[in-house]
């Protein structure tokens, strides 16, 4: 009897638990589950090619394992050691009209180089929601000598498709057009900018697919007109392409051309779609908001502080020489800031291979800050435009500390 109670008392908190909220977060704000796998990350050399305007990568892989491009998100199995260069491509220049209306690009076009037989596998990047779609439409794009080949993924993952044994040239992932009128879920990003010479505060909202290729793309353009990146998290559910999203605000600000943004997949080379926000009066706190037009519910959410934006419009010298303690033990990404200064001759390959030649992280660091200090504040300057864009998460935890 003792038994039969006990189990009838736990049927009863079953039933019970059941009822509770499953979230304190509304349903509609609530992420989407898909979990990105943890690979070894590998930072590659970086150097601009002049004649073709492109960033070619070269990453050196030690030996055996899966190692990913911490630049691209680009991953290689290997059996030994490898070198293996690569850059991103446009998929309007090579997908003909024709094939646009079968396979929809979902992930960056990647053209390769690697010595035959040295892959035993590329992860290739995509930003398809898997939870919510067929895996059966999902294809690998290969180009070559202006033919294009369709594969089958050996494996689908959350964020990437699995090719084995690959033969390399342009590569990417692509997904068969659905025939119904249910688009494909997909991982996206939002991304403000502040611009930091306009008199006003101005802010440039993009709403893109989860592609770093055109994330860095919009980084790079919006650091030419002299703009800060204000970290911000991911919508809470996956966006479909043709759906335009409605930007708001709970305060009186402008918006231009008009507060709608279409959400599609743009090449990194064309200009994406973004709203510029006017803000005349910087209230203490502003909440901004995008909403699915179709369903009127609220897909992402972000404040802004008025103090926080004061504390952008730091110059860089001034950030460097505030924080140089915390940034001595704390900046990472150490090789790929030296190569980015390198390309924009803020240092030269000598002072580069002193600052490697320190014996830990912590001199290193140091030495690369009193360097950039004896070279003066334009060096100041850009050293905090390639932190901020290497590592936006500390420049903003200093600034607001």
């Amino acid at each position: 009897e003792i038994w039969l109670l006990g189990v009838l008392f736990l049927c009863s908190l079953i039933q019970e638990i059941q009822k509770w909220p499953q979230s304190d977060v509304p349903a509609e704000e609530r992420s989407c589950h898909c979990v990105r796998q943890e690979l070894q990350k590998v930072r590659p050399e970086i150097d601009p090619d002049v004649l073709t305007e492109q960033t070619v990568y070269k990453a050196y892989l030690p030996g055996p394992g899966i190692f990913q491009c911490s630049e691209t998100g680009l991953a290689f199995e290997v059996q030994s050691e490898a070198c293996i260069v690569y850059s991103h491509d446009t998929w309007t220049v090579h997908l003909k009209e024709a094939d646009q209306k079968v396979w929809l690009p979902v992930g960056p076009l990647f053209n390769i180089w690697a010595p035959p037989g040295t892959v035993r596998a590329v992860y290739l990047p995509h930003f398809v929601c898997l939870e919510d779609a067929d895996i059966s439409g999902c294809s690998i794009a290969h180009f070559e000598s202006q033919l294009m080949t369709i594969q089958k993924p050996t494996k689908v993952m959350a964020f990437s498709a699995v090719l084995e044994n690959p033969s390399f040239s342009l590569l990417g992932v692509v997904w068969r057009k659905l025939r119904s009128t249910i688009s494909l879920p997909m991982h996206s990003l939002v991304l403000i900018f502040h611009q930091l010479s306009a008199a006003n505060t101005t802010l440039h909202l993009y709403l893109i697919p989860d592609d770093i290729s055109v994330k860095q793309a919009i980084e790079k353009q919006e650091m030419s007109w002299n703009s800060k990146l204000i970290p911000k998290p991911p919508p809470f559910s996956p966006l479909f392409f043709g759906y335009k999203y409605q930007v708001s605000s709970n305060t009186r600000v402008k918006i231009l051309p008009e507060p709608h943004l279409p959400f599609c997949y743009k090449s990194p080379k064309e200009q994406q779609f973004f709203v510029e926000i006017y803000i005349r009066n910087m209230a203490e706190e502003i909440e901004f908001l995008i909403t699915d037009r179709h369903s009127d519910t609220v897909i992402w959410r972000a404040s802004l502080r008025s103090g926080r934006i004061r504390l952008w419009c730091l110059l860089g010298a001034e950030f460097m020489n505030k924080h140089k303690t915390e940034l001595c033990s704390r900046m990472g990404q150490l090789s790929s800031i030296l190569q980015n200064l390198r390309v924009d001759d803020v240092i030269n390959s000598e002072e580069e291979e002193e600052v490697e030649a320190q014996n830990t992280k912590q001199k290193k660091n140091r030495f690369l800050l009193d360097l950039a200090e004896k070279k003066g504040p334009k060096a100041q300057e850009k050293l905090y435009k390639v932190l901020q864009s290497k590592d936006p998460f500390l420049v903003e935890d200093l600034e607001n500390s």
